[in-house]
């Protein structure tokens, strides 16, 4: 079975997408594989987005594809009933956490201090979304957790970016990153797909 290490260490830059229409998302996920992104996180912020998530699940082979922004147990189950092959949460929410492990679904929830680190731990989860990135300490933050958690590997998400993404990528505790800049809004709108694909390949390298 596919696990969420294996997951994040197919792509370093994790592209976190705002989609509202299964036609782009398909564009949008097609021009990130095509620069060398594989995995993709669709987050659930917008009433299309779990059409999104079956349409590019259909019509792009190779991709691992993601729901983000799950919170509740009931999102959880519908990511279940599509199969998505990963679930992001921008917190740890026990009950949540807990019914994600029962899922088998490989789970990344978000952490922010090292509370919240030694709680994952201790729930048998060591690949952890580091969030919100920059304004929680960024780099140094997470030199800081290594010492006490040097199990634990993070994908840093929230403020990166194409000027600082490769600090964090430097970091013997990051396994990847997350971050919208490889596919942002104003390129979506613009259906510039190569341009996407370009950024995806800058990201990739």
């Amino acid at each position: 079975m596919t696990t969420i290490h294996t997951i994040m260490q197919a792509s370093p830059v994790i592209p976190v997408l705002v989609l509202n229409n299964p036609e782009t998302a398909v564009h949008v996920a097609r021009a990130l594989v095509d620069g060398g992104l594989r995995t993709l996180e669709i987050t659930l912020r917008t009433p299309e987005a779990f059409d999104a998530i079956s349409a590019i699940k259909s019509a792009v082979p190779g991709a691992y594809v993601g729901a983000g922004t799950v919170n509740t147990v009931e999102q959880l189950q519908q990511c279940e009933n599509l199969n998505v092959d990963f679930m992001v949460s921008p917190g740890l929410h026990s009950p949540l956490a807990e019914a994600a492990l029962a899922s088998g679904i490989p789970y990344l929830p978000g952490i922010a201090t090292a509370s919240e680190a030694l709680t994952a731990l201790n729930m048998g989860l060591d690949a952890l979304k580091f969030f919100p990135a920059v304004p929680a300490g960024g780099v140094n933050l997470l030199k800081a957790l290594n010492g006490p958690y040097e199990q634990l590997r993070f994908c840093p998400t929230g403020g990166i970016n194409a000027g600082n993404y490769q600090q964090f990528l430097e970091l013997s505790n990051v396994t990847c990153v997350g971050g919208s800049w490889v596919a942002p809004a104003d390129l979506i709108r613009k259906n510039a797909w190569s341009e996407i694909t370009g950024l995806a390949a800058a990201a990739s390298n």
